[in-house]
């Protein structure tokens, strides 16, 4: 379930605003760390090359980060609309082991919006507490 969703400036030269998702399904729920990564990753066509990922732990808690860029067609599912295909996005996804359940962060849009935003992002990630 989405819990939160923030909107976020466009940088400038960009047409669009980003947006940054947090997800929370409950214990045992949300799907598993790699379901997850691998269904953003399908989000995109044309990657601009390997999506990067790491693993830290944050106050205690094991973090998967994903950064990956190309032509974003959105989350997709039954209720969706219409797949469109936005290229030049990037994604930068976090998602974040608990004992209550995994916490899902995801921060999609223009490029440049996403790097001039990616510190703030980092800082968001950082601020998870148990």
């Amino acid at each position: 379930m989405r819990a939160a969703t923030y909107r976020v400036p466009a940088a400038p030269g960009d047409k669009e605003d980003g947006e940054c998702a947090v997800f929370y399904f409950g214990p045992g729920q949300g799907g598993g760390v790699e379901d997850n990564l691998k269904r953003w990753i399908g989000q995109f066509e044309n990657a601009q090359g390997e999506p990067k990922r790491a693993k830290q732990t944050i106050n205690g808690l094991n973090v998967t980060t994903i950064d990956l860029a190309g032509a974003y067609t959105g989350a997709g599912g039954p209720m969706a609309a219409a797949k469109v295909s936005k290229p030049g996005y990037r994604l930068l996804g976090g998602i974040v082991e608990a004992q209550q359940g995994a916490v899902f962060f995801k921060f999609t849009g223009p490029a440049k919006t996403v790097a001039a935003q990616q510190g703030a992002f980092q800082g968001l990630l950082k601020s998870v507490r148990r």
